[in-house]
Parts: structure tokens; C-alpha cells; sequence
């Protein structure tokens, strides 16, 4: 999606959203990444994908949609660092993405991927058939030995009803390997406040490998050790901290590292994120 930072008086254009803000950080520690998404076929669209190319990602999955435009969406944050969101994208390209005539050449590349990775938002901005053809992928990926990441980032607003959104959840929990659910989302989303039933939950569906993120408190790793960040710092903008964690965890498990030094690697990205504005701070030059 396009997002705008305040910058100032003004406005800030840039470019997030959680799978992306974890695919261009992936990219950027090293490793061959590639996006499956639709945009528009405007000049901010070409401008958002040329710029991800610069990032390292492969964006021969990226789509256009011929009528429809990008989402978009502006961050706010408080003293805290903490944020708020207004969005624009219930007519995003990235909604009707499976209705492209070249969306099936596309997941078939993509169910060739070594890993594949989406959320519950993911899941959220599609119709019914495109989850049902996104989840059919991802099996199609576990069933061959790769890797299948689920993130179980929730937002209320984008679904019509909590039941809905369970059924939707625990679907991609049973075609994936590394689940990567936050406790706050789901307490909102099952009333669980528990980081270790929720794991047996995931785990119990077929998601073995499990890291519960906790906020400031770290994670819970899949044997029940909690890892805490290496410091409690004071955030600039939390925007992206989730994404960045994913990533740093799923590089270092990627470059062979056991779930613990893993879960310092994603917490180490997570807070240089959020010392600094946007989902996707711009890297030192």
C-alpha cells in the first residue's frame, strides 16, 4: 500500500504493509525475495515498484490491475511512538488480485517458493476464493517441504465477524510450519491472554515451530522459553516492529540459527525499526 508519514506540517509519501515491510527486510539481509500482490497501473503504483526493485525484491509477481488503483493508508503516532491508521483500500487493486488472468501463472511460481509467507490480513483484503486459492498454494508448498510462515496479525475492522476470522486463522494455521501470532491479537480476536495456550492451539492445529510475540516482553519461543529484547528502548514509531521481527527471525532461521538466536536477530531489527519513522525505515547510507 502507499503510506503517508507525517513529515512536518505535511505528508510524507512512502510504501508498507505487514508481508511487505517483512519481504523488503528479508531482501535487504540477503536473501532471493520475491512479492505476489496487485496494483495499480498508475504513476504512484510504477513508483512504489520501482522502488521496492531497489530494495532487492523480485517483482515479476507484481501485478496490475488495469481499473483499479493502490491502497492507501496514513500513520499518526503519539509521543509514545504508538500509532493509528486511516485507510483507503476497500477498492485497492491488491482485493481483486485473483481475478487477473495472470494471477494463476503466478501462484503456480509461487507455490514453487522455498518459503511462503502471508497473514491474517492477507487473508483479510481477499474474497472468499482468493483465500481459498491462497491457502491451496501454501499446502501445495508444505506438501512438497517447504516452508509456509503465517503471521496472525489481526485487525478487527477489515473482517465482518470474529467466528469469520477464526475459521479464516486457523485454516492457514493448518498449512503452516513457522506461525508467528501476536498474544495482543489474539486476545482480541479469542479472549486468550495466555502466550502458551495459544501456542497449544497453533501447535495442536499443525503449526509445530510457533513463536508468540509479546511486545516490549519479547517472545515465547516453541519449547516455552521467553527471550526477551536486549533493551527496553523508547520508540520513535512502532509501525512495522511485528514485520521487522518476522523478518530477522525468519533470516536467521533461513542462514541455519536454532529459534533462540533467531528470536534475537528478529528482536535486534524489531528495535532498530522503531527508533526510527515508518513501517520500513530507510537503511544508513
Amino acid at each position: 500500500m502507499l503510506e503517508l508519514t507525517r513529515a512536518g506540517p505535511g505528508w510524507q509519501l512512502g510504501h508498507g504493509g505487514d508481508t511487505l515491510n517483512t519481504a523488503i527486510h528479508i531482501a535487504r539481509l540477503g536473501h532471493d525475495t520475491a512479492y505476489l500482490t496487485a496494483i495499480g497501473s498508475d504513476p504512484l503504483s510504477g513508483d512504489m515498484t520501482a522502488r521496492w526493485e531497489a530494495e532487492g525484491l523480485d517483482t515479476r509477481l507484481v501485478l496490475a490491475h488495469p481499473s483499479r488503483s493502490t491502497g492507501l493508508y496514513a500513520i499518526s503516532t503519539d509521543a509514545a511512538g504508538e500509532r493509528s491508521f486511516s485507510y483507503w483500500r476497500d477498492t485497492s487493486a491488491a482485493r481483486a488480485m485473483f481475478d487477473l488472468p495472470q494471477s494463476g501463472a503466478a501462484l503456480e511460481q509461487a507455490a514453487c517458493a522455498d518459503v511462503l509467507g502471508f497473514s491474517l490480513i492477507t487473508l483479510a483484503v481477499l474474497p472468499p476464493e482468493g483465500r481459498a486459492r491462497l491457502i491451496a498454494t501454501a499446502r501445495s508448498v508444505r506438501e512438497r517441504g517447504g516452508q509456509v510462515v503465517f503471521d496472525g496479525n489481526y485487525r478487527a475492522r477489515l473482517w465482518s465477524d470474529p467466528a469469520e476470522t477464526r475459521r479464516a486463522r486457523d485454516a492457514a494455521i493448518m498449512v503452516a510450519t513457522i506461525g508467528l501470532p501476536t498474544l495482543e491479537d489474539e486476545t482480541a480476536l479469542s479472549g486468550e491472554r495466555d502466550a502458551g495456550a495459544v501456542a497449544a492451539h497453533w501447535q495442536g492445529l499443525g503449526c509445530d515451530e510457533t513463536v508468540v510475540k509479546l511486545g516490549a516482553g519479547g517472545c515465547r519461543l516453541p519449547d516455552g522459553r521467553v527471550i526477551a529484547p536486549g533493551a527496553v528502548l523508547a520508540p520513535v514509531d512502532t509501525s512495522g516492529a511485528g514485520d521487522a521481527f518476522n523478518a530477522g527471525y525468519l533470516a536467521a532461521r533461513i542462514d541455519g540459527a536454532d529459534c533462540a538466536d533467531a528470536a534475537r536477530a528478529g528482536h535486534a531489527l524489531a528495535g532498530w525499526t522503531i527508533m526510527r519513522p515508518g513501517a520500513i525505515p530507510a537503511r544508513a547510507p
